[in-house]
């Protein structure tokens, strides 16, 4: 009796939070402690002035440390040098440190950071820790949630280093640091009244996705609409573009499609 009190509980808080599990950005709120996630991240990006598509694929495993703590493991694999390969890999560790939940609806804020190494060569002015650069990204994000709407935004700092020991950051030290800042609506589409936790979840949202580079000045800023469904309350596909609306920075592959792939493993470990 009491490990299914614990599923439903989980079940629960699952469902209540879909609409929040944002494609492009991460949330402030966690996976379920005790819990286990698996992703895999496909990003398709046409390359600039080519008829070459860039194909990014990172597998991605979450714990559930405790209910404020998870920790994330990534591999960066890419095509972008004539072969598929492997290119690194990060850690990611989100740390929840205040909730005000009531019913139907929740604020949250936790801070964050991610440390990156990739032997790539460096070829853009955007600082990406996530498939493209070595470095570390410090930051904070908050997420408001009122019944089947919730808004999620966050600020992070970044500072690249060289790639390896032969990709040097060519573009020098003064522009190695950067800025991220973003903002994320989601709305819980269907189902219209919730009767049972097998009811597959579709959510739609728009995320703005902006970078300053503190030396340089340089920037961009993009938007990226999705559609994500959530199925068993366990499993979910997310399906998005990403645009580039302004940039003043040298991008070699700012739009395409991305697709994300995740199953959650509630109770995994206690």
């Amino acid at each position: 009796m009491k490990y299914q009190l614990l599923v439903i509980t989980l079940i629960s808080s699952f469902y209540s939070n879909a609409q929040e599990l944002y494609a492009a950005t991460e949330p402030a709120s966690n996976i379920a402690s005790g819990s286990i996630g698996l992703r895999l991240n496909n990003s398709v990006m046409n390359e600039k002035n080519s008829s070459k598509i860039n194909y990014h694929f990172i597998p991605e495993l979450m714990i559930g440390v405790s209910k404020k703590l998870m920790i994330t493991g990534n591999v960066f694999f890419s095509n972008r040098n004539k072969t598929f390969r492997t290119e690194g890999g990060s850690m990611y560790a989100k740390y929840r440190f205040l909730s005000n939940d009531a019913l139907q609806r929740h604020f949250r804020m936790a801070g964050f950071g991610r440390i990156s190494y990739n032997n790539s060569d460096i070829h853009q002015e955007e600082i990406n820790m996530n498939g493209h650069n070595s470095g570390t990204e410090l930051g904070l994000v908050a997420t408001q949630l009122i019944k089947k709407v919730a808004f999620s935004s966050s600020v992070s700092f970044l500072k690249a280093v060289d790639n390896g020991d032969n990709n040097k950051f060519i573009y020098g030290s003064k522009v190695s640091k950067a800025i991220n800042y973003t903002f994320s609506i989601g709305k819980l589409m269907l189902p219209k009244e919730y009767k049972d936790y097998r009811q597959t979840n579709v959510n739609l949202m728009v995320e703005l996705l902006n970078q300053v580079n503190t030396g340089s000045g340089k920037y961009y800023v993009d938007i990226a609409p999705s559609v994500q469904m959530i199925f068993n309350s366990q499993s979910r596909i997310d399906i998005g573009y990403r645009k580039e609306i302004s940039s003043t920075m040298i991008r070699t592959a700012p739009n395409g499609f991305y697709i994300r792939l995740e199953r959650n493993f509630f109770n995994a470990f206690f």
